[in-house]
């Protein structure tokens, strides 16, 4: 199937901001001009920009000309959607490397989040992930043993996890992410490329299926100069500012 020309469009203009070719400051050509350059009506056109605005790496509107803000595009997370999935959508090739996978006994902590009960085992991995061959985040995720089995004899240099855990009827229904900033620890800075203590983007995730039982407790950190988040609120029906 071919790629519909607005995400064509879309990819040619992230890749000369994140190259430099557009600086951040200056103009994107006018919708005229790129109109010409790729042989298409306003449509597309305005498809892609509204791609780019979405993602913060452009600003401007209404009859104005847009301004790169931006060259580290944002990922989106108004839907509940793997890192790989959210990269290819940002225009990013992701990638990843298995650092360990176990299946032990979590801590307190973890336990408690994941309800098991003293002595219950988990599946955790600690795994990195790059966006163009570059570090981007760390997961350390862990996995409810029934979940989390499946992993243990998978290939987890292959792609998303979540998209592993679907194939094999785990229902994904819910998450609930919450973000904060940390400093790297040892760990972090060997495998992110970054000085230890570095200030990095931490989000926690903790998933349900559709019963309500948790499947996931989790904990990712990004390199802020690498990936960051864009989370978009909308006004309800009701007239409540709800966040997504």
């Amino acid at each position: 199937m071919a790629t519909p020309l607005h995400r064509t469009l879309a990819d040619e203009l992230r890749s000369r901001i994140r190259s430099g070719a557009i600086g951040v400051g200056e103009m994107l050509p006018s919708e005229a001009d790129l109109c010409r350059e790729f042989a298409t009506s306003r449509g597309p056109v305005r498809q892609a920009l509204a791609a780019l605005r979405d993602e913060g790496l452009i600003g401007g509107g209404q009859g104005r000309r847009p301004v790169v803000l931006d060259d580290v595009p944002a990922q989106p997370f108004e839907s509940f959607l793997s890192f790989t999935r959210r990269a290819e959508l940002t225009g990013h090739v992701p990638g990843q490397r298995l650092h360990e996978i176990a299946l032990r006994t979590p801590d307190a902590g973890t336990s408690a989040a994941l309800h098991l009960e003293p002595g219950d085992y988990a599946v955790q991995l600690i795994r990195l992930r790059l966006l163009d061959d570059r570090p981007a985040m760390l997961e350390r995720m862990t996995f409810v043993e029934k979940v989390g089995r499946p992993l243990l004899e998978a290939d987890l240099n292959a792609g998303s996890i979540y998209a592993l855990l679907t194939e094999h009827g785990v229902d994904l229904h819910t998450a609930r992410h919450t973000f904060d900033a940390v400093a790297a620890d040892r760990l972090d800075a060997e495998l992110l490329g970054v000085a230890l203590g570095h200030p990095l983007l931490r989000e926690r995730r903790l998933t349900w299926n559709g019963a309500g039982e948790v499947l996931e407790w989790s904990e990712d950190r990004y390199r802020p100069d690498v990936a960051t988040v864009t989370i978009t609120n909308t006004r309800s029906g009701r007239g409540a500012f709800t966040r997504e």
